[in-house]
């Protein structure tokens, strides 16, 4: 019997997907992706499954009167194969992490009537996991106090690296790997405030503005570490002893787990505003800081980093919840 993981589209989801699995080495694991967004660049060549399946599908939403009846026939099709596929890997159970590449096998593991496992990233419920929530067997949230699991499925090295922070001596500028113009700006107007400071800067800027954003820090005559994709995130956020950073649910968690206090800027067209309740759920929490982008005041800001960064950073570690893969795993295990 297999357990089949499904969902994708974006690297939030997929992240989910990575952690979990490395819990389910002794496992026979398929994964059902889609032909768009990244599912295959990221587990297209992945040994640990034993088979991977791409079906043609897209997103319904934000889509106009054609491409949503275009978008609805995919996913029909999708599904059909999707149940041949569960019935050929004798699915013992799905999991299900969102995204419109999850959509056809979920469907069919309610026609099947295979148990149905949904995590969900964001603290604004994205539209597929809202509509499958009570079909589901089990709906994993770390935002909400009914979920059967709490903590978020996290890789260990975040946890391994955590420390406490006290003064500011370095910060850290997150956009993702694609980059972020209004945090992009704001690193370059707060840089010579940061050298006054002897504060050390380290800057996600993504792939496409690495160039443009090194000469503008080279005009300022100010170093900074630069960078856009990495496989050593983890590393980077290790050395700041603050960070400020969209809100996408990766991001937030891997620095909470970090005991990273952050100011979040949160994505302002996420879906649902998904990235300003994620912050949201951590600034209640008094162990975070939180500005819209229409929001941003530069004196607001650098009067932050005189704030009691231990004190949050205490708290975060109290509040993070370490082995959320694990216990993921386990509870699929089980079913």
């Amino acid at each position: 019997m297999s357990i089949v993981m499904t969902g994708g589209g974006t690297g939030g989801h997929l992240t989910i997907i990575k952690a979990v699995k490395e819990e389910l080495l002794d496992e026979e694991l398929i994964y059902i992706g889609s032909t768009k967004g990244q599912d295959r660049a990221w587990f297209g060549e992945d040994k640990q499954f034993k088979e991977t399946y791409f079906l043609p599908t897209q997103g319904v939403v934000n889509q106009g009167f054609l491409g949503k009846i275009k978008s609805i026939s995919m996913l029909v099709k999708a599904t059909i194969k999707a149940r041949k596929i569960l019935k050929k890997a004798n699915a013992k159970v799905v999991f299900c992490v969102g995204g419109f590449s999850a959509a056809p096998t979920s469907f069919a593991a309610k026609i099947l009537g295979i148990p149905l496992v949904i995590h969900e990233q964001n603290a604004a419920i994205g539209s597929l996991n809202k509509l499958l929530r009570s079909y589901s067997t089990a709906f994993i949230s770390s935002y909400e106090e009914d979920s059967p699991i709490k903590a978020y499925p996290i890789k260990k090295e975040y946890f391994e690296k955590t420390r406490i922070r006290d003064e500011v001596k370095t910060i850290i500028f997150l956009g993702g790997s694609q980059g972020a113009q209004a945090i992009n700006k704001l690193a370059l107007e707060l840089a010579p405030i940061l050298k006054e400071k002897n504060i050390k800067i380290i800057h996600q800027a993504g792939e496409r503005n690495i160039d443009e954003v090194k000469k503008s820090y080279e005009k300022l005559d100010i170093e900074a570490e630069v960078f856009g994709f990495t496989t050593t995130l983890s590393d980077y956020m290790n050395q700041a002893d603050f960070a400020i950073a969209r809100s996408g649910a990766s991001t937030l968690w891997e620095l909470s787990a970090m005991a990273c206090p952050t100011l979040y800027i949160p994505y302002p067209y996420a879906a649902g505003d998904h990235q300003f309740y994620n912050a949201k759920f951590l600034v209640d929490q008094d162990v975070a800081w939180i500005m819209r982008e229409s929001e941003i005041e530069i004196d607001k800001v650098v009067a932050l980093l005189d704030e009691n960064m231990q004190k949050k950073s205490e708290k975060l570690q109290q509040l993070i919840e370490r082995d959320g893969a694990l216990q993921i795993s386990k509870l699929l295990k089980n079913l």
